[in-house]
């Protein structure tokens, strides 16, 4: 099935999960796109059967709590970072539930983490102002860049450059086998007083960088130029003290934007023609804070405090 305008306008939710008390600060899917993760203020982590639609497993994080969770390449491994005690990103066996690795060195709270699409590689940023490299093969950090803002930081889809976000004005470009040579591309980014970054990442095709503030502006940017190519906005209704995580990413065909918004609506944009082209009602009760689209399935999951899985109405399609 292709995605078009009728497909994105039919899509529903699913199945709706009520396993967390609290706030989903993270999904991912593994690269099958079989399971789905969540992290979450309660200090859970739920595993989700994306064909059966079910939840399939709890695990408990009390003692170092959990955010930012990432499956690894292996379908039992993942990373996440701490909210108790210290700041460590810590490797998991869904297996045992046991911890692999710590991985220890940032002294202030971890707000971004990305797996290498295609190695151990992955990258953290947090608050201490800094972004190191790793690989889960070693303890040690691999390298480290000291920057002037709150970091957020994406690799390309070949895995060969990462974007880094500091603060809300500057998008730097990175080549991983070089980064301690400084950034290859710098791109000025519009910003507004007091917002922040809140997450970049790239198109599948890897021509496009999304960049997300917590005042709610989503923008596209070309990878190459840094030439702004969409600006997309309407997803908060409230203006709130502290700004708004909202969750969003690219379709896999690269070619539409989607959203969650501050009423617990997914919005939907044509990247090539900027215009909105659904509102899908999702009755989440509180802002939708992560949306990811399944990487083999068609299928979009979000969440609040509640995750909701999304497919197309194939009845309406007919």
């Amino acid at each position: 099935m292709k995605l078009d305008e009728k497909v994105w306008r039919s899509f529903q939710i699913s199945k709706v999960f009520r396993e967390n008390t609290n706030k989903i600060n993270a999904l991912d899917y593994s690269s099958s796109g079989e399971l789905l993760i969540t992290s979450s203020d309660d200090d859970s982590i739920v595993i989700y059967d994306c064909e059966e639609g079910k939840s399939t497993r709890t695990l408990l994080s009390r003692k170092y709590g959990v955010s930012l969770i990432r499956y690894t390449h292996a379908q039992n491994t993942v990373l996440h970072a701490s909210t108790k005690i210290d700041d460590t990103v810590r490797y998991l066996s869904l297996h045992d539930n046991k911890y692999l690795r710590y991985f220890k060195g940032h002294q202030q709270r971890v707000v971004s983490l990305c797996m290498s699409p295609i190695d151990d590689t992955f990258i953290s940023g947090a608050m201490d102002k800094s972004i190191r490299l790793w690989d889960l093969r070693s303890p040690n950090c691999a390298g480290l860049m000291h920057v002037n803002g709150r970091p957020v930081a994406a690799f390309d889809p070949e895995g060969l450059i990462f974007g880094a976000g500091i603060d809300a004005e500057y998008l730097k470009l990175y080549d991983l086998r070089s980064f301690d040579r400084g950034p290859f591309s710098t791109f000025k980014i519009p910003s507004e007083r007091g917002t922040e970054l809140s997450t970049i990442s790239f198109s599948p095709d890897g021509k496009n960088i999304l960049v997300s503030t917590t005042n709610g502006v989503l923008r596209v940017v070309d990878a190459f130029n840094g030439q702004i190519i969409q600006t997309f906005t309407g997803i908060i209704t409230e203006r709130s003290e502290r700004g708004l995580h909202l969750g969003c990413c690219f379709s896999p065909d690269s070619n539409y934007v989607l959203a969650g918004s501050q009423d617990g609506h997914l919005h939907v944009w044509s990247v090539k023609t900027g215009n909105k082209i659904a509102v899908l009602e999702g009755n989440h009760p509180n802002p939708i804070g992560c949306v990811a689209f399944n990487p083999k399935y068609m299928m979009v999951a979000s969440s609040c405090n509640n995750a909701a899985f999304w497919i197309p109405n194939l009845e309406e399609l007919q």
